[in-house]
């Protein structure tokens, strides 16, 4: 009932629904990005308050048929917590620390973020990893991918999208758990 009532007062943009969202889940979403950020926990206050701003931001996405609003909501912070592990990973490479300062930290993050991903692509046939690696993780353009696999370039946006709907199935079922 609780989630109804949320989700009606954000809909509408009425900050009464974020009120209610983080009297009732601040703790489930904060323990989620301390989990995922793992050693980062400089970034934690502003990765609960930019998932906070995304559930904000993304209401009109949430499906009541396909998932429950909290398995939602935890999928947005989880997913928060590992862009911002790529995004310190970013801003390590492109610093001028001394190699040494970073050295541990930097790889034992790539490899969380790896095995999370590794995880997260399991589910998909190796032609749609492949598919996914390629557009979300090298940046490569659908048409080039659909070119080099010689597909249509809706077939990999379909692809693409059916890829995003069975990863989303399975998290939400392990979150149901």
């Amino acid at each position: 009932m609780q989630d109804k009532l949320i989700i009606k007062y954000i809909k509408k943009k009425n900050q009464k629904g974020m009120e209610i969202l983080i009297d009732q889940y601040n703790a489930l979403l904060t323990s989620i990005v301390r989990f995922h950020l793992g050693t980062l926990i400089n970034y934690e206050e502003e990765c609960v308050s930019d998932a906070l701003l995304a559930i904000w931001d993304n209401i009109e996405g949430f499906e009541k048929d396909k998932n429950s609003f909290k398995n939602w909501i935890c999928a947005i912070a989880k997913y928060k917590a590992i862009d911002y592990k790529r995004k310190y990973l970013n801003k390590i490479e492109t610093s001028s620390l001394d190699e040494q300062t970073y050295y541990i930290d930097k790889n034992l993050l790539q490899i969380e973020i790896q095995e999370e991903l590794n995880e997260t692509l399991d589910f998909l046939s190796e032609e749609d990893e492949e598919i996914f690696r390629r557009y979300y993780l090298e940046d490569e353009s659908v048409a080039d991918i659909a070119n080099n696999k010689k597909l249509a370039i809706s077939s990999v946006h379909s692809k693409l999208s059916r890829g995003r709907s069975k990863i989303r199935k399975i998290l939400l079922k392990e979150g149901g758990k």
